[in-house]
């Protein structure tokens, strides 16, 4: 068994999948040059065919939904190797990689089970994937799926649920209510280490009771917008709050990769490419 690989869980529709009767599990396992997948991803193919996830650019798919079917049959797992070094000289990688896969019609289901019910509870799971014919296995940790919690009022906010919701992510709009004067702290959901804060606040005065509030969850990204002189009294504002210099470090801002966008969509989409590259960069750090 290979050293375990982490994998980030956007879509759990691929664990769901391969817990129905007759699916059958195909993970990669090795790469060999440049691939667009990482090792771990993984794909089901139904009883009925149908297919969950995703292995390649389209150029996997349709092969492997035949090999699954040959898989099924015999009962056991199957490794099979494409592109580079790979015996099916007629089937060929555009990319020029090579890449190992097993694929295996009787998966753990109840290992899957165990990491639905992990992942449902917001913790990391595991799957111990069985080596097959002289490729080693593999052990798949899994990710908690990317929550945002977008805190502010106005299109800013209508135009990243809708984007991040069309990513995968699990987004959660935060609405304050009542008046400047005397904020009510709105009813706030629980923070881990896979949530992502932003604060997309015009009136920045919502900030002064909810960013200590940040500063204290496990979030692994804070982020806010605003020019230079929001910015310039945020920072002011948290060193009367009494925050130290690390946790004030830890409030991205401006947030967003495009700089003085000016309009909802741009921003929405600058804000949300920042929170997606940092939470991939989770899987990347990971040991």
């Amino acid at each position: 068994m290979s050293p375990p690989v982490l994998v980030r869980s956007a879509d759990h529709a691929v664990i769901a999948a391969a817990l129905a009767p007759g699916a059958v599990l195909c993970t990669l396992v090795g790469i060999d040059g440049g691939f667009s997948r990482r090792r771990g991803a993984q794909l089901v193919i139904g009883a009925d065919g149908t297919i969950t996830g995703s292995l390649s650019d389209g150029c996997l798919e349709a092969e492997l939904a035949r090999q699954a079917d040959q898989a099924r049959a015999a009962g056991t797992p199957r490794a099979l190797r494409y592109g580079a070094g790979s015996p099916f000289i007629d089937f060929r990688l555009p990319c020029g990689a090579g890449v190992d896969l097993i694929v295996d019609p009787r998966p753990d289901r109840t290992a899957l089970a165990a990491v639905q019910a992990a992942l449902a509870r917001r913790l990391p799971g595991r799957l111990d994937v069985p080596g097959a014919e002289g490729t080693a296995g593999l052990s798949v940790d899994y990710l908690p799926a990317l929550r945002i919690l977008a805190l502010g009022a106005g299109p800013e906010v209508s135009a990243l649920v809708r984007q991040a919701g069309a990513f995968g992510a699990e987004v959660v709009p935060v609405v304050p209510t009542g008046g400047l004067a005397d904020p009510d702290p709105p009813a706030l959901p629980p923070v881990d280490r896979w949530t992502a804060i932003a604060f997309l606040f015009h009136e920045h005065e919502w900030e002064r009771r909810l960013l200590p509030w940040a500063l204290a969850s496990e979030a692994y990204l804070i982020g806010a917008i605003g020019g230079t002189r929001t910015r310039a009294q945020r920072l002011a504002m948290l060193r009367e709050a009494g925050l130290d210099r690390a946790q004030i470090a830890r409030v991205r801002s401006p947030l967003g990769l495009i700089p003085a966008t000016r309009d909802p969509a741009t921003l929405a989409l600058a804000v949300l490419a920042e929170i997606v590259r940092d939470y991939e960069a989770l899987i990347d750090a990971a040991p």
